[in-house]
C-alpha cells in the first residue's frame, strides 16, 4: 500500500510531488543529524562554504559531461577536508579557512560556466533547488545518503560530541580528534551535495543549521537537541514544500523562511522561559 493513498491534501496525489515530499523529508533529518555537531563547532557557515565548491563541481559537471551531481560531491569531499585541514593546522583560523574555500569556490565555479556554456536554467536548479524535478534513481540515492548519516551520526554521537565540546580534552582520552573532525566534515560535504538539488546551493547551509538553532533556544541536553532538530527539520522541509505548492514559489524559498519563522518564535519564547526562571 502506498502511505501516500492515506494523505488527505492534493499534493501527494501527484507522482512527482510524492518523490519531492519524500526528498524533503530526508534531507529534513539528515541535514540536521550532520548539522548539530558543527552548529556545536561554531561551523555554521561551513555548509556555505563547501555549497560554494560544489558549484565550481556543478560546473565542472557542465564542461566535461559528467553528471554534475558526482562532479559536486567530488569538489564538495575536497572542499571540506581542504577547510579542516587548514583549520587544523592551527595557521589558518577557520573563519578564515572558510571564507578562502568560499570566494575560491565561487571563483572557480564562475569560470567554469563561462568556459561550460551552461543554461540558465540547468545552474538555477542546482543554486536555488529543484526538489520537483526529483527522479526516481536520485531518490534512491538521497535515502542511501540519508540512511549513511544518521546511522554514522547515531554510531559515533558520543565520540562527535566531545569532539565537538572539547578538542583538547578529547584528544588527552585517546580519541583520534582529526579523524572524525574530518569524519564530520566530509559527512557534511556529502550531505551538503544532494541537500543543493532541494534548497540549492545558495541556501543549502540553512537546512542544516536553522533546526538545530531553533531547538537550541529552548533546550540545554545535546541528546534532546539532536532528536528534536532531526523532527523539526523534517517538519520545516515538508512543510516548506507543501506551501510552495500552493503558492506556487520555489521550495528554498518557503522552507527557509518557514525554518527562520520558527527560529523566531523559539528565540521569543526562550527568552520569555528564561526571564520566568
Amino acid at each position: 500500500m502506498n502511505p501516500f493513498d492515506l494523505c488527505p491534501i492534493d499534493v501527494c496525489r501527484f507522482d512527482f510531488m510524492q518523490r519531492a515530499l519524500t526528498a524533503a523529508l530526508l534531507i529534513g533529518l539528515a541535514a540536521p543529524a550532520v548539522g548539530v555537531f558543527l552548529v556545536q563547532r561554531r561551523l555554521s557557515l561551513m555548509g556555505d562554504g563547501i555549497g560554494h565548491v560544489a558549484f565550481a563541481g556543478v560546473a565542472a559537471g557542465f564542461l566535461t559531461g559528467i553528471a554534475p551531481l558526482i562532479t559536486a560531491l567530488v569538489a564538495a569531499i575536497l572542499g571540506a577536508v581542504a577547510i579542516e585541514v587548514l583549520r587544523e593546522r592551527g595557521k589558518t583560523a577557520g573563519d578564515v579557512a572558510l571564507a578562502l574555500i568560499f570566494y575560491g569556490g565561487i571563483a572557480a565555479g564562475v569560470l567554469l560556466v563561462s568556459f561550460g556554456g551552461a543554461s540558465n536554467a540547468n545552474l538555477i536548479g542546482y543554486l536555488f533547488g529543484s526538489v520537483v524535478s526529483v527522479t526516481s534513481d536520485e531518490l534512491v540515492v538521497t535515502a542511501g545518503v540519508a540512511a549513511a548519516v544518521l546511522t554514522l551520526t547515531f554510531a559515533l554521537r558520543k565520540e562527535l560530541f566531545a569532539v565537538c565540546y572539547d578538542e583538547d580534552v578529547a584528544r588527552a582520552s585517546g580519541l583520534p580528534v582529526t579523524g572524525l573532525n574530518i569524519l564530520v566534515a566530509v559527512t557534511a560535504a556529502v550531505t551538503i551535495a544532494v541537500t543543493m538539488k532541494v534548497v540549492g546551493i545558495l541556501l543549502v547551509s540553512a537546512m542544516l543549521v536553522l533546526p538545530v538553532a531553533t531547538v537550541q533556544q529552548l533546550t540545554r541536553s545535546f541528546r534532546t537537541t539532536v532528536s528534536a532538530s532531526l523532527f523539526l527539520g523534517a517538519i520545516e522541509a515538508v512543510g516548506g514544500l507543501v506551501l510552495a505548492f500552493y503558492v506556487d514559489v520555489y521550495p528554498a524559498a518557503t522552507i527557509v523562511l518557514a525554518g527562520i519563522g520558527a527560529f523566531a518564535v523559539a528565540a521569543v519564547v526562550g527568552r520569555v522561559t528564561r526571564m520566568g526562571h
